[in-house]
This record gives C-alpha cells, structure tokens and sequence, in this order.
C-alpha cells in the first residue's frame, strides 16, 4: 500500500511539473521548400505558388530552393 501511494506521489508530480512547461512557438526558423528539379519546371512552379500560402498560414518565411540532380532523389537537410 505505501509503495502504491509513493508511486501515485510521484505521478502527480511529474504531471504538475509537465504542465508547467510550455512549448516555443513552431516554427522559429526560414522554411526551406526543397525541389529535387530544376528551376523553371513544373514541380518549381507548383512549389513557388504554394509558397506564399504556406508564408500566410504559418506566418514564417518560405524559402524555395531547387536542388536538381540525382535522378531527382528526395534531399533531406
């Protein structure tokens, strides 16, 4: 019986201790869209008109780059 109390002590601590942290404002840095084409195809001009959405609803910066090579292999950084 005393191990059960000291172990729901312990719970109820730790969630009080868990409330009290809060969580930083997401996100806090430049968003870079990543396209594995090059510029001037259609999946750039699909990713600069999605862009400026993106910027308006996260409120964040959105940051198109076009990385082409690789057979269009995914880059993840």
């Amino acid at each position: 019986m005393k191990r059960m109390l000291t172990t729901l002590a312990a719970g109820l601590l730790a969630a009080g201790m868990a409330t009290a942290a809060s969580a930083q404002d997401y996100p806090t840095q430049t968003i870079k869209l990543i396209s594995s084409f090059g510029a001037g195809g259609g999946s750039d001009i699909v990713a600069r008109i999605i862009a400026p959405r993106l910027q308006d609803k996260l409120g964040q910066a959105v940051v198109v780059q076009n990385r082409a090579g690789a057979g269009s292999s995914p880059h993840f950084s």
